[in-house]
């Protein structure tokens, strides 16, 4: 077994006699900006009695394409619970990042687009390198931690997601604690504050980059019909790449120009999946 494999099932043979949102040892709490990682860390704040240890540190990576909800709700987040919450950004430098915070942080794709023209083409379905590249990348280079010292989101009712985690070592504590969906809408209900970004079907349509090509087609052309600026960026980089970022889509221009002729876009695909940029 790897060393992240053995982290692992340690880690699943301890669940049962231990708190799971308990740490002992130096780590790094990636936080997505979502509800979901807010819960975690949250509940990580609980059972230290409201304090950190000294060597947990908390890390957000901006990839300039979030909501700016998003970016309010890490900001809240932080003063709500008086807790530092770190921002990094991708950087092509010697580091792989620069550290920002919610006035400096990047609002028009900066970081992604930096990291494309290093590339040189575009993140595709099929080599969905964005992900590890604007945000795994920078939260490790900050924390200067593995995977098995860095607690992820995950929650226990999202099947696709744990094996790929688990084999990377990751510490799951929500799955450890068989948090839900419905958990964590529970506890968000209570709160004075909220992610204020819209929903359908459960899932926030913006979260993470704002028009994912991961996201379902329907869910980005609502997202560009309400305010078709949103395609703007992601056509730019088409077009300067001569390629699209889904092949089997139309262009980002195109949903552009379907916006602004206010066309109804029929053509649904059925892949929704919860945008996740941690794996």
């Amino acid at each position: 077994m790897t060393r992240a494999e053995i982290a692992a099932e340690l880690r699943r043979s301890a669940c049962e006699d231990r708190d799971p949102f308990k740490i002992d040892g130096p780590t790094c709490i990636s936080f997505s900006g979502g509800r979901t990682s807010a819960y975690m860390l949250r509940s990580v704040l609980a059972s230290h009695g409201g304090r950190l240890p000294d060597d947990v540190s908390v890390c957000f990576a901006n990839t300039g394409k979030e909501a700016e909800e998003t970016l309010e709700f890490v900001r809240d987040c932080a003063e709500a619970w008086d807790v530092e919450i770190h921002w990094v950004e991708y950087r092509n430098n010697s580091t792989g990042f620069a550290e920002v915070d919610f006035q400096s942080a990047s609002r028009d794709g900066e970081p992604f687009e930096a990291m494309i023209e290093k590339k040189q083409f575009l993140p595709n379905p099929v080599m969905r390198f964005c992900s590890h590249e604007l945000k795994n990348k920078p939260i490790a280079a900050f924390c200067g931690l593995g995977d098995e010292d860095t607690m992820v989101g995950v929650r226990w009712d999202e099947p696709r997601r744990h094996a790929k985690m688990r084999a990377r070592g990751f510490h799951l504590p929500l799955i450890e604690a068989r948090t839900s969906k419905q958990h964590v809408r529970e506890f968000w209900r209570h709160q004075k504050f909220d992610l204020l970004l819209p929903e359908r079907d459960g899932l926030t349509n913006l979260g993470n980059c704002d028009l994912c090509f991961m996201k379902d087609m329907d869910v980005i052309m609502s997202n560009v019909r309400q305010k078709p600026q949103r395609a703007v960026w992601w056509a730019r980089q088409e077009k300067k790449r001569d390629a699209t970022f889904h092949k089997n889509r139309p262009s980002y221009a195109s949903m552009h120009e379907f916006a602004i002729a206010q066309h109804d876009f029929i053509g649904h695909s059925g892949d929704a999946i919860e945008c996740f940029c941690g794996d």
